[in-house]
């Protein structure tokens, strides 16, 4: 089906809602507590799933994940994992199964749903399993045939986050340029966790994906088994959660380099020191407060400026004059400046960076306009010619075999820079339709299929 579901006719539809009921198809609202037919060996479950997914009432719930030999099952790239976590296909979806225990599983759904709210970049949590019972099991004791069966194993479901990169991937194919641009990624999502005052507990390269961002990257939640949301967050819980961000990152890096995917040139401890650092240098830039002169006050607006350059927007700031002096502190911050003036003018959902990107392009377009018309275009307009004229034509243009190598709007952003240098080495002018196409045929045609990041038949899964 489009929509990804695929529910087995045996077992009737059942489709989970926000507030954790299940819908079944006469639209009554009842607890999602589903036991499915023994003779299919699919045993007993309770699931809490979201709307507008899959009900995942096909899949071999009564057995142990790793034993799990199922159609559904795809190989995926991800970082090291302390539970076991396999990955299900229904149509052009994927979503990750994490086996754990009820309490956490049930936790950690919770909150990974919380920091959606907040708009945090987490991935995105679909359902719980709990009550997995083997075929042939009431579940009236506990007890199962096989006398193996944990009555509190339980299975946390995330969906697969398209076009997200493992560490590994990134510094293994990428290289230290990139690799850059992954601490300045971490360093980014801690400062942002912290802000909201969230402990995470157990920050690593192997609990963030990446995804491209306009030439960088941008980092993304994976794991909250650890995270502690608080009202408040103190600098010596800020300064612990950084100290097990530093060491998990040796961890992480010895460990590639014991499988031979990291250079032994590269130092462990000096990249968890940088990391240290860049997340140190933007706290500060972020929250220090500054103190001048009553008529200096063109200083807030360059620091509220300031400020928006890093993607952040100040959403309120503490002013307090002692006599001629004015001090200043930024109180209560949201990154996603860009992201957020983007939408508004177009109504497009993307990264920071390819934001930052794209309302430059915006801008540059509208001079054009402005030039060759002759007369003041106002901003509105010029979004909405540059949506029209610009942007959906290169989009559209994008083959879908295309679509899976790199996500359609980073293609654009790569297309603007390739049309640039193409422009530099033939000395005139190229349009964004011819850029396109060399670059499809010289560079993206050769790259993987990122979308969805499959591991290679004799790769390891981490």
């Amino acid at each position: 089906m489009a929509d990804g579901t695929a529910p087995p006719p045996d077992h009737g539809t059942v489709h989970g809602t926000v507030d954790g009921t299940a819908e079944p198809a006469n639209g009554t609202a009842e607890p999602a507590n589903v036991t499915a037919d023994p003779a299919d060996n699919a045993g007993g479950v309770n699931l809490l799933t979201r709307g507008g997914h899959p009900d995942f009432l096909d899949l071999p719930w009564g057995q142990p994940l790793a034993e799990w030999d199922h159609p559904r099952l795809v190989q995926m790239a991800h970082g090291i994992s302390r539970h076991i976590v396999r990955f299900v296909r229904y149509d052009d979806r994927v979503y990750a199964l994490k086996e754990t225990q009820r309490q956490v599983a049930q936790s950690e759904y919770e909150i990974l749903r919380a920091l959606r709210d907040e708009h945090l970049p987490v991935v995105e949590p679909v359902g719980v399993a709990t009550d997995l019972r083997p075929a042939g099991d009431n579940g009236g004791d506990g007890s199962s045939p096989s006398g193996d069966h944990d009555p509190d194993s339980a299975m946390l479901i995330t969906r697969y986050l398209d076009f997200s990169l493992p560490y590994w991937y990134v510094i293994g194919r990428d290289g230290p340029v990139l690799a850059n641009d992954l601490l300045d990624a971490a360093a980014v999502l801690l400062v942002r966790l912290h802000l909201d005052n969230i402990f995470w507990g157990d920050c690593s390269l192997s609990n963030i994906l990446f995804r491209r961002d306009a030439g960088a990257l941008m980092a993304y939640l994976v794991d909250a088994e650890t995270a502690e949301l608080g009202p408040s967050m103190t600098d010596e819980m800020r300064e612990y959660d950084l100290s097990i961000a530093r060491e998990n990152v040796i961890g992480g890096l010895l460990n590639l380099q014991a499988d031979g995917r990291v250079e032994d040139e590269i130092d462990p401890v000096a990249v968890a020191d940088d990391l240290s650092n860049r997340y140190g240098r933007l706290w500060v830039e972020l929250t220090k407060p500054e103190e001048f002169s009553l008529d200096e006050r063109w200083r807030i607006e360059r620091r509220i400026r300031r400020l928006n350059d890093l993607g952040f927007d100040v959403e309120e700031m503490s002013i307090s004059r002692d006599g001629t002096r004015l001090r200043i502190k930024p109180v209560l911050i949201e990154e996603g400046h860009h992201s957020r003036e983007l939408r508004r003018r177009t109504g497009l959902e993307v990264q920071e960076n390819q934001a930052r990107r794209l309302l430059a392009d915006i801008s540059s377009f509208r001079v054009w306009l402005e030039r060759t018309s002759g007369k003041d275009i106002p901003q509105a307009v010029a979004a909405a010619r540059w949506l029209a004229d610009v942007y959906e034509p290169v989009i559209e243009a994008i083959p879908s075999e295309m679509g899976e190598r790199l996500e359609p709007v980073e293609v654009f952003h790569q297309v603007l820079e390739h049309r640039y240098y193409l422009s530099e080495r033939r000395q005139s002018e190229v349009d964004n339709l011819e850029a396109l196409d060399d670059y499809m045929r010289s560079i993206l045609s050769h790259r993987p299929l990122e979308r969805q990041l499959q591991l290679e038949s004799d790769a390891t899964d981490h």
